[in-house]
């Protein structure tokens, strides 16, 4: 049975991130992550926020809604928007042997979290980026 921790929406804009930041820290503690985990976990949503901000809503804001829960032995945090549905098969990191700034949110993402899945919207509105933490 999974349990609703935070459930929260918000305008994807820069300046939201340090409260989506707490808002992590927050739920990820109440989770039972450990503090080093829970640096990691904050490091990979702030990267899936920053990646709506600026490739779907190309910095036009909309909203996002965040959302965890906890279900047996794992942690889900989902960040969802309304923006125009991407095409999940082009979300990639850059090569990492392309040495330049940016870029490598997608690759941090998924060395942070134990499982990352991107759910379309439907009739080519919003995204879905659900991300998993095995907490047993």
């Amino acid at each position: 049975m999974s349990q609703i921790i935070i459930h929260r929406q918000f305008r994807a804009h820069t300046d939201q991130l340090r409260q989506l930041r707490e808002w992590t820290r927050e739920s990820a503690g109440k989770g039972g992550l450990g503090n080093d985990r829970i640096e990691q976990v904050i490091i990979g949503v702030n990267e899936a926020c920053m990646n709506i901000i600026e490739h779907a809503y190309k910095k036009d804001p909309g909203d996002i809604i965040f959302k965890v829960w906890q279900e047996p032995g794992q942690l889900v945090f989902q960040l969802t928007d309304f923006a125009e549905t991407v095409d999940c098969s082009r979300i990639k990191s850059r090569e990492l042997d392309d040495i330049r700034p940016g870029g490598l949110g997608v690759h941090f993402i998924q060395q942070v979290m134990d499982r990352v899945d991107y759910i379309p919207g439907k009739d080519g509105l919003g995204n879905t980026i659900q991300m998993v933490i095995t907490t047993a």
